[in-house]
């Protein structure tokens, strides 16, 4: 299939403008995603009909707390990743083989949003792979999506280029972005990318009116120091606001990193601190069971507004009201 987002050159070269990886491509070559090949000067995708896993998830396993809780999201995910992190939960998906064989199914973007239509949900995710490369498929489904009254969103790790963001503006109305770290050194050694284009895509998504929640793993002795996890508190809240939501999330082994330790309970409490104590309204602590960092409480007067048991949600407040003070809190609640 004919790719979108790229740059032909006389020498019959192509640069890849879909995400900060800017690959640039001699004839036959593929890019770091695997996915987008250079086919005699023209960039062509393997994966814009191709999905590896569909599912009806609680929007809660997204991270999302703040944008339609309760409900369900039908998810999909293709194959391929613009990053090749050592620590990947989902690089049976994400990390191709070495044959270059593409995992998945053929389907139709009228396929999934009659799927998404037929089980009812409000909205639809792009998740479990980086949904930037597969744009095709995200930018063609989400158009019927939107044209069908579901609202679409990313789960991402934020790599995309500006051009990415622009064409999906009107498609995509929410996102979840990895910020791994705060450390460029970081990026660089475990994910072969860089800091910066992330923060400038989580910047460019507040501008463009999406609701934005940010997601950090952390790994014990990479990258859970207290100054570290601080600055990256305070980019949140100078940059992104106080009301955007923080999801503090533990590690357990995977991948090139099976071997390495889970994160301790007590950093994901201290890190959790950390956030609130610089001025962060909501943050909240995944794949661990903690008194803290579930629930959702109104920022203003301390009462319980968002209870939470795993994926079960109890709504004490209605459209993302406060029972108690009646403050509307930062969301998308209905």
């Amino acid at each position: 299939m004919q790719a979108l987002l790229w740059e032909g050159r006389p020498d019959k070269s192509v640069v890849c403008r879909l995400c900060a990886q800017a690959c640039r491509l001699k004839p036959g070559e593929k890019g770091l995603c695997g996915v987008r090949v250079n086919r005699d000067g023209g960039m062509v995708t393997l994966v814009g009909d191709v999905v590896t896993s569909v599912s009806l998830d609680p929007m809660e396993k997204k991270p999302l707390y703040h944008f339609l809780p309760g409900t369900r999201t039908f998810s999909a995910g293709s194959a391929g990743c613009n990053f090749s992190c050592r620590f990947c939960q989902n690089d049976g998906i994400s990390q191709l083989p070495a044959d270059g064989r593409i995992p998945g199914k053929r389907a139709m973007p009228e396929d999934l949003v009659a799927l998404a239509r037929e089980y009812g949900t409000p909205s639809m995710a792009f998740t479990y792979n980086e949904p930037t490369v597969f744009f095709e498929l995200v930018y063609a489904t989400a158009g019927l999506a939107v044209d069908r009254g579901l609202r679409c969103l990313l789960v991402s790790n934020g790599f995309m280029s500006q051009d990415c963001l622009r064409a999906l503006e009107h498609r995509i109305c929410a996102a979840n972005i990895d910020i791994k770290s705060f450390s460029d050194r970081f990026y660089r050694h475990y994910c072969h990318a860089r800091l910066q284009p992330v923060l400038d895509s989580c910047k460019r998504i507040k501008e463009m009116g999406w609701w934005l929640e940010v997601t950090t793993l952390v790994i014990p002795g990479v990258n859970d120091s207290p100054d570290e996890l601080g600055r990256l508190a305070a980019f949140i809240h100078d940059e992104l606001g106080p009301d955007t939501p923080w999801h503090i999330s533990g590690f357990h082994g995977a991948y090139l990193m099976a071997d390495h330790p889970s994160t301790p309970l007590a950093t994901l409490e201290q890190a959790w601190r950390l956030g609130r104590q610089t001025g962060l309204n909501y943050v909240y602590i995944g794949n661990a069971a903690s008194a803290v960092g579930a629930n959702t409480f109104c920022p203003h007067c301390g009462a319980l507004v968002v209870e939470r048991a795993g994926y079960a949600v109890r709504l004490h407040g209605r459209n993302g009201l406060c029972p108690a003070c009646g403050a509307h809190l930062a969301g998308v609640w209905s």
